[in-house]
């Protein structure tokens, strides 16, 4: 692991990674265990990840916890889902003080079960004064639930006289969305094995290099995650130009 850290170049590191934390359930079963246990040993990625993240000097970590998809899952396994999100945040915050990492949150949050909504502002609030890095749950998120909404706002603004037509642009459209505070993602990786985005930052993720390995969520460890980093850096992001204009 040290010697894919050494090659890390920390003045090129992405400001923002996404992450796509897939295939808990998977390892669960492969291990002829419940599938909440691959969503408990998940929890230690996290932590790994975040830490990671942290020490790099990534500003902004962003993570795809629970989709609105997610609610069709079985009860019991929601139910649970919920309960551990309650848990890890309490559980977590004193290491999220201890190294300056501000929670986050994007996605329809107050329609959450009000006991993990609770832990969940009660971690923001606490955590809203540190400046290292950025955590993001994205918890009973949609893209496309987002864009909808951001349209809503928008029409309103038209319809109110305080927005103009011709003010609505590309900008004005990111400043509607949840993720209005942070910079686009550099980086998206996803686990498992799976190619998609599964309605994950349809917008933000316009120009993102994808990172995707068959590991499961729960062995996805820090090195890992640096050869992740390292792939990333190896890429050449030319926004539409060429690779000659990009040498001017």
């Amino acid at each position: 692991m040290d010697k894919i850290l050494e090659q890390i170049d920390k003045e090129r590191l992405p400001r923002h990674v996404a992450v796509i934390m897939d295939g808990n359930g998977r390892w669960a079963q492969l291990h002829g265990q419940p599938r909440i246990f691959g969503h408990k040993n998940g929890v230690r990625s996290v932590r790994q990840i975040t830490e990671a993240s942290a020490e790099l000097g990534v500003e902004f970590l962003t993570l795809y916890a629970f989709s609105t998809e997610n609610w069709s899952r079985p009860a019991d396994e929601v139910d649970a889902l919920m309960h551990l999100l309650v848990e890890t945040v309490k559980g977590e915050l004193d290491v999220l003080n201890e190294n300056s990492i501000r929670l986050n949150a994007i996605g329809d949050l107050e329609n959450l079960p009000p006991k993990t909504y609770q832990a969940l502002r009660e971690g923001i609030e606490d955590t809203k004064s540190n400046n290292r890095m950025t955590l993001t749950l994205a918890l009973n998120y949609s893209s496309r639930w987002e864009l909808s909404n951001a349209m809503r706002q928008i029409a309103h603004k038209v319809s109110a006289g305080t927005l103009g037509m011709d003010q609505i642009d590309d900008d004005c459209i990111s400043q509607h969305l949840t993720t209005a505070q942070m910079p686009d993602p550099e980086l998206l990786i996803r686990t498992s094995g799976e190619h998609r985005v599964s309605n994950f930052l349809l917008w933000q993720l316009a120009y993102t290099e994808f990172y995707f390995t068959d590991i499961f969520w729960p062995e996805f460890t820090k090195e890992e995650f640096y050869k992740a980093i390292l792939d990333f850096q190896l890429r050449e992001r030319r926004f539409g130009q060429t690779s000659d204009q990009l040498k001017i």
